[in-house]
């Protein structure tokens, strides 16, 4: 398995905890937002995807 596979099966792992979190009301729509920025960022650089 290669690292860009590695990075998008890292970011749907922590993308599915935030789902998981905001539908249970746990995480508020923003806060939920800011999770998925950072993640999409982390993702990015981990693929070197702009």
């Amino acid at each position: 398995m290669s690292e860009p596979d590695d990075a998008v099966r890292e970011y749907l792992r922590k993308v599915d905890g935030v789902f998981h979190e905001y539908e249970q009301g746990y995480m508020d729509a923003d806060a939920a937002m800011d999770a998925m920025e950072l993640y999409v960022g982390e993702l990015r650089e981990e693929t070197d995807l702009e």
